[in-house]
């Protein structure tokens, strides 16, 4: 697979939005590139209250039709598809080169120096989490963060809305990439039975157990990986993070030590952004699969496990 190779060459960059910080219990340490990281989640006051910062540069995550019906003042619309390899040239959702990454958010306005703040439309978590990752790998993560509860919080609160559209201002970035947060089928491979490493399956449970097919080859899960379905980190009704205590309790009950590197896949790549969004807001070390369950599930060579249990190779 090539996916090693993109990461080197291609990553994806996202709108973020500023959020508060959680830390969890035990301090994990964190990596020298995410010492200066600023508060992951913000909460719509906060964004209220910083909003004329002349470094922000707000993305839009959504449908088009979405944006265009109405989105904060100044925010920029990211095309989802713009940040990710062409369908038929690779997986599905899958790194494009660095290039590309680079050409599309300069863009959008964003800069080394920019404070970027995602938020979407409706219900797009995952793909919002999905461009935080993104941007992560480039080395932007530390001054990227996430709108809580999107689009909807921010209408509920009465703040203003537009269908304006701002010309952006170009950008200039010199990416930064990250491999300690990117894993492709050969890490995973290599490190299936360390204790040290957590790999958890952000699937629904009949995916986890292969009671359901995907549409892939192969039906089952990673061997030694346990399942905590992404939906169970978000309230169903608001779209916003459960608080930092429920989290770190999904987190423990699916295995996850407070040592431990967390490694989350899902079908694509998506969804198990969340998984690595909430597990580095509360200070694990996290990877995320990039090839997930398509990848994986393709390569007859590589163990699978049916059942409800995380199994051995």
């Amino acid at each position: 697979m090539k996916r090693s190779r993109t990461f080197l060459s291609g990553l994806f960059v996202a709108l973020v939005v500023v959020l508060p910080s959680v830390g969890a219990s035990g301090n994990f340490a964190k990596s020298k590139a995410d010492a200066g990281q600023e508060q992951m989640l913000v909460s719509v006051d906060w964004l209220s209250k910083h909003f004329s910062d002349p470094s922000f540069v707000l993305l839009h995550i959504s449908k088009k039709e979405e944006y265009d019906a109405a989105h904060i003042p100044g925010a920029q619309y990211l095309e989802y598809h713009d940040i990710s390899t062409p369908h038929g040239a690779g997986l599905m959702l899958e790194l494009p080169p660095m290039a590309q990454l680079v050409s599309v958010f300069e863009k959008l306005g964003i800069s080394n120096k920019s404070r970027v703040i995602l938020y979407f439309g409706n219900d797009w978590v995952s793909p919002t989490t999905r461009v935080y990752w993104t941007i992560d790998t480039m080395g932007l993560g530390p001054r990227t963060s996430i709108l809580d509860g999107g689009l909807p919080a921010w209408r509920a609160a009465g703040k203003p809305l537009t269908t304006e559209v701002k010309t952006a201002t170009q950008g200039s970035i010199t990416p930064e990439p990250r491999t300690d947060i990117f894993a492709d089928a050969a890490w995973v491979s290599s490190h299936l039975n360390q204790p040290n490493v957590t790999i958890l399956d952000a699937r629904n449970r009949e995916f986890y157990t292969g009671e359901k097919s995907d549409g892939n080859p192969r039906q089952g899960h990673i061997p030694g990986a346990s399942n905590l379905p992404f939906p169970e980190l978000v309230d169903e009704k608001s779209s916003k993070f459960k608080n930092p205590d429920a989290i770190q309790e999904l987190f423990e009950n699916a295995g996850l030590k407070p040592s431990n590197l967390m490694v989350s896949y899902c079908h694509i790549g998506q969804r198990a952004t969340v998984l690595y969004f909430a597990a580095k807001m509360l200070g694990y070390h996290a990877r995320m699969y990039d090839g997930s369950w398509e990848e994986w599930s393709k390569s007859p060579n590589l163990p699978i496990v049916r059942g409800d249990k995380p199994g051995k190779p």
